[in-house]
């Protein structure tokens, strides 16, 4: 049976005692950690709320993925501000190193977060960044975009429907840098890390979430504004109110 690129990639990448890839860091061309969008607009969030909350094993039981919402409640912007410090909030500061809520391969952070506004009290609709270390919002696009990411999403409707759509990209030379060909396992596993802690914030909140992973990659790309090759869409996540 001919091998596809995906058994080639599994084979290719495996590490074999004794036939480790060599050779050292050069921390001269480490790549930045953060992404920021200095000249876009920003919108400030709420404090997130680090203690207390729901039992955890509570909210394990209760995770589902949630297809229907009612677009007519919109999600507060202390929930979302919630959700995107479970995503990637700052934890620590040790050894040279931000710690954030999720692990990630090397401490590197290669997976950067957007979220598209459909219907979010206090913040317009529109394309936004993420600033970890701001912990703000950075607006890209004003409008309307439910149609846009619905589409992208294999023309699911729950684009539309859901209240917010994250969208997850890789920087993929922040992982390279360190893991060469190895990265590209790691970045969906740190990829899966973020998506799965923002579905156990969302139950936390009285609100439901459906991971999706079947996107037309360069329409995400487009509408994030990234190139596809250096920055490229792997995951997204739709969150909203359960319809009743």
């Amino acid at each position: 049976m001919k091998k596809g690129i995906g058994d080639r990639f599994q084979e290719e990448t495996k590490y074999e005692r004794d036939r480790l890839p060599g050779g050292h860091l050069e921390w001269s061309k480490k790549p930045e950690t953060y992404k920021e969008y200095p000249k876009k607009p920003r919108v400030a969030l709420p404090p997130p709320r680090t203690e207390g909350g729901a039992p955890l094993w509570t909210i394990l039981s209760k995770r589902r993925s949630v297809r229907d919402f009612d677009p007519r409640r919109p999600v507060a912007d202390h929930q979302l501000s919630q959700m995107l410090w479970a995503a990637q909030g700052i934890t620590a500061r040790q050894f040279g190193y931000q710690f954030r809520t999720v692990p990630s391969a090397g401490a590197l952070y290669p997976v950067e977060t957007y979220v598209v506004v459909n219907s979010v009290e206090g913040i317009p609709q529109g394309v936004y960044h993420y600033n970890v270390q701001g912990r703000c919002l950075e607006q890209l696009r004003r409008g309307d975009y439910r149609v846009t990411i619905a589409r992208a999403a294999l023309d699911q409707e729950i684009g539309c429907e859901a209240n917010l759509v994250f969208a997850w990209t890789a920087v993929f030379e922040r992982c390279k840098w360190k893991y060469r060909q190895r990265a590209y396992r790691y970045l969906y596993l740190d990829a899966g890390h973020i998506a799965q802690t923002v579905a156990l914030a969302a139950v936390a909140l009285g609100l439901g979430s459906c991971q999706i992973a079947a996107l037309y990659d360069e329409e995400v790309n487009d509408l994030l504004g990234v190139d596809g090759i250096e920055e490229s869409a792997i995951y997204l996540t739709v969150v909203g109110n359960p319809a009743s």
